[in-house]
This record gives C-alpha cells, sequence and structure tokens, in this order.
C-alpha cells in the first residue's frame, strides 16, 4: 500500500498524493456540541470509543462537521440538539429503516445516512457497520 500524502499546506494526510479537499484548520471538538443535549454528546463519544477499539482513528472536528479518519474519512457527524446525524462509508449498499439515505458514489463507496437519538442506539448491528466502515477507511476494502 502506498504511504499516505500530507497536504503542505494544512498537515492532513491522505491516501492519494495531491486529493482534493479544502485545506483548512481543524477546530475545538467541543465547539461542535454548544447548545446540544448532554445525549448527543455520549452518543457520539460512545461511536467514537467504538472506532478507537478497531484500530487507529484521527478524530478531524472540521468546520461543518466531526470526520473519522485512517487512511480516509470513513465516517463523518454533524450534531443537532436534539440527535447525532451522520454518515458511514460502506463497500456495499444496504438496506436498512436505520439509514435515511444511501447513496453510490463508485461501487465500493457507498454512503449511507443515519441518525443516532441516544447512545443505546450504538448498538451491535451499529457496531457491526462502523467496523465495516473502518476497514474501508483503511482501504482493506480494495485489496
Amino acid at each position: 500500500m502506498r504511504p499516505r500524502w500530507t497536504c503542505p499546506r494544512c498537515g492532513r494526510s491522505f491516501a492519494s498524493r495531491n486529493q482534493t479537499h479544502t485545506c483548512a484548520r481543524l477546530g475545538e471538538l467541543d465547539r461542535h456540541f454548544a447548545g446540544c443535549d448532554p445525549t448527543v454528546r455520549e452518543t457520539f463519544d460512545r461511536v467514537l470509543a467504538a472506532a478507537q477499539s478497531l484500530g487507529q482513528v484521527q478524530v478531524l472536528p472540521e468546520k461543518t462537521r466531526i470526520a473519522l479518519h485512517a487512511r480516509m474519512s470513513f465516517a463523518a457527524f454533524v450534531p443537532r440538539r436534539h440527535w447525532l446525524a451522520g454518515h458511514l462509508i460502506l463497500a456495499r449498499q444496504i438496506r436498512s429503516p436505520r439509514f435515511s439515505k444511501v447513496e453510490s458514489y463508485s461501487p465500493r463507496n457507498v454512503l449511507h445516512e443515519f441518525r443516532l437519538g441516544a447512545p443505546d442506539e450504538v448498538d451491535d448491528q451499529f457496531m457491526t457497520w462502523l467496523a465495516e466502515a473502518y476497514q474501508v477507511g483503511i482501504q482493506r476494502h480494495l485489496s
């Protein structure tokens, strides 16, 4: 596997050299949760703990979202006042009522949008999908 490329302007690392992105400073994670119910942060923290149990994960608090990144970003979250909006990138399409939108960008990059309302929604099924998304993040799905 090729080494990751690091943007000389913003310092972010990517799987592909000169990958298109917005060079911007990362913000503070806590800023994303200002004005949210405490359960929104608890839900995110549960997702993050599950992701970190899978391997190395970078948390990228960007301007409009919080991305979870390995070799590539495999999940992103937008805290709302009463819930956590997010998406996972999977290598296949999964139909589930838990996904509000499924959009294929390529045969092995399929965005699955969801909403989590409480920490207990980070259940075994969700963690299975998160583990699958992490495999996309480390690009194991390409081998």
